[in-house]
């Protein structure tokens, strides 16, 4: 039994290359429910859905969390994938679900209780200095006082660099919507930075370099 065993592992170590599989491909073997295509649609997209989750919710932590639940749900909703080369956005919409779910339940969080804007310890930024990081923490409470939707449209897009017809297919709403939320996000935070000597100031500096 060992021996058929040791076999086994054998040929999935030499067996063929799976990053060279075509997204389409893979959604393929995820629909099929093939091990391998659990693997390596965790190792393609991870990453992605990582960074977008830190960057939305300011916690690498938080950002962990999200990132589980959005395979577990991606591993479990995979047939109802009707297209499989959209596997990139099939996967987005699920994050930019949960991320919006979060958001909404941290502002009712809010509501409820009496305490400050969540603390940004774990930002994963141990080179900015204490400047920096202050500054920092001041965006990210003008963030939070974003609607959930404002704040993922303008996370997508500034953050992200995703189009506005990117953004209206992952976070299912129509184009002018997405462009009325991106309006609405950068006439408030805009008006909010002006307000802080210290934002302003580092904002016309970039504005001013070359």
């Amino acid at each position: 039994m060992a021996t058929q065993r040791s076999h086994g592992l054998l040929s999935l170590v030499v067996g063929q290359d799976r990053r060279t599989v075509s997204d389409g491909d893979l959604a393929r073997a995820l629909i099929a429910e093939e091990a391998w295509a659990i693997a390596e649609t965790w190792r393609r997209f991870a990453p992605m859905v990582f960074t977008l989750a830190s960057r939305s919710l300011g916690s690498r932590s938080e950002a962990d969390d999200i990132v589980q639940d959005v395979f577990a749900r991606v591993y479990r909703k995979a047939k109802l994938l009707r297209e499989p080369d959209s596997l990139r956005s099939f996967i987005y919409g699920f994050a930019v679900h949960a991320l919006r779910s979060e958001l909404r339940r941290r502002k009712l969080r809010s509501w409820l209780s009496l305490e400050n804007s969540q603390t940004l310890a774990n930002l994963g930024s141990g080179t900015l200095d204490v400047e920096s990081q202050d500054l920092l923490r001041r965006f990210r409470s003008f963030l939070d006082r974003l609607s959930p939707r404002d704040r993922m449209v303008f996370t997508l897009r500034r953050m992200e660099s995703m189009t506005v017809e990117e953004i209206a297919v992952s976070m299912g709403i129509s184009v002018s919507t997405v462009k009325r939320s991106m309006t609405h996000a950068s006439d408030r935070l805009t008006h909010w930075i002006n307000a802080d000597p210290g934002l302003a100031g580092l904002l016309k500096q970039e504005r001013s370099e070359p």
